[in-house]
């Protein structure tokens, strides 16, 4: 599987100590280096009120990479679709068409991407989400040749024709992708539990579209590849670690390391570890190895590589081993 396309999910992780500054130009520096190393595109989630993901306007924070990247796809994984207009989206994602043509993907999903009092800050009606698959065919219209709704063009955007790409963790948004033809996303680096049945939903029903003419699955994995077997470890055990006490602990609440190492052992703490279940964590070597029977697993065209390395050291140092575990330069 030495062809498999590998991308990178970037969660423009502004670490402890770090400023928001340097977690966005964290994100610059990670995407030269996908370029140069033969990743096929970079993308970047929306997320709301979390301080330790920089990624909230992910329109901005795409046309910033792009203006300091010359060739690599660079889009939204995703954009969360009911939080806004389709027609301020297909805006946004036209003009950046217009000014990186051939290079911007829009990925979409239908959960808020955050919590239910910042929904409320982000004055989102809760039941939007209902609306979604009637707003991606309003949006795909906008960034098409034929609008959808009479009498009004996004502008840039009309005859963009920016790729759209379904994502999601469940059944739904497998049953949407394959209906519309579109290619479609499983984000099973944090949500594993319906990966196989709902790709393999997807395949079954996939419907050919202008877009696409065969299914094509993207799977997300975690990966932390580092020189060492023992460095590797030691990164995703500091890593496990943040993820406890970002989605198990108070806000203001101080855990000690060897607290945290309790709880994960624990049964309250085997949620983050099976949120993470779907990792490659070692050499390059074993790396390669385990991101090959992941594809496999997963029945994946291509994986989304989420490094979770806990500096940007470590994941920049985790993105060229595993390009050069994967040969993707040679790809």
């Amino acid at each position: 599987m030495s062809n498999l396309p590998l991308s990178i999910l970037d969660l423009a992780i502004v670490s402890a100590g770090e400023t928001v500054a340097e977690g966005l130009d964290a994100c610059v520096r990670t995407a030269q280096l996908a370029e140069t190393a033969g990743y096929r595109r970079v993308w970047y989630a929306e997320h709301h009120n979390m301080e330790a993901v920089a990624s909230s306007a992910t329109a901005v924070l795409i046309a910033h990479v792009a203006a300091n990247t010359s060739t690599i796809r660079l889009g939204s994984g995703g954009v969360m679709l009911p939080n806004h207009s389709p027609l301020v989206i297909a805006e946004q994602f036209g003009t950046l068409a217009s000014l990186h043509p051939g290079r911007i993907d829009l990925g979409l999903g239908r959960a808020p991407g955050t919590d239910q009092r910042t929904m409320g800050a982000m004055r989102r009606d809760p039941q939007a989400a209902e609306s979604f698959p009637r707003d991606v065919l309003e949006l795909q219209g906008y960034l098409g040749d034929e609008s959808r709704v009479p009498g009004v063009h996004a502008t840039p955007g009309r005859g963009t024709h920016v790729p759209l790409y379904i994502l999601g963790s469940s059944m739904f948004g497998a049953e949407l992708a394959a209906l519309l033809g579109l290619p479609f996303g499983f984000a099973s680096h944090f949500a594993p539990d319906l990966l196989q049945s709902a790709v393999a939903l997807y395949r079954q029903r996939f419907t050919p579209s202008a877009q696409l003419d065969r299914p094509w699955v993207l799977a997300g994995v975690n990966v932390i590849a580092a020189d060492t077997e023992a460095e590797a470890r030691r990164q995703l055990l500091v890593t496990r670690r943040a993820r406890l006490r970002r989605f198990l602990v108070r806000p203001g609440v101080e855990v000690s390391d060897a607290e945290c190492d309790r709880i994960l052992a624990s049964p309250q703490g085997a949620q983050i570890d099976h949120m993470m279940q779907h990792r490659a964590v070692g050499t390059p070597e074993v790396v390669r190895a385990q991101l090959e029977d992941f594809a496999r697993f997963a029945d994946a065209d291509e994986l989304m590589v989420c490094h979770q390395a806990p500096t940007i050291e470590g994941r920049l140092r985790s993105v060229e081993l595993t390009a050069e575990a994967m040969q993707l330069a040679h790809a």
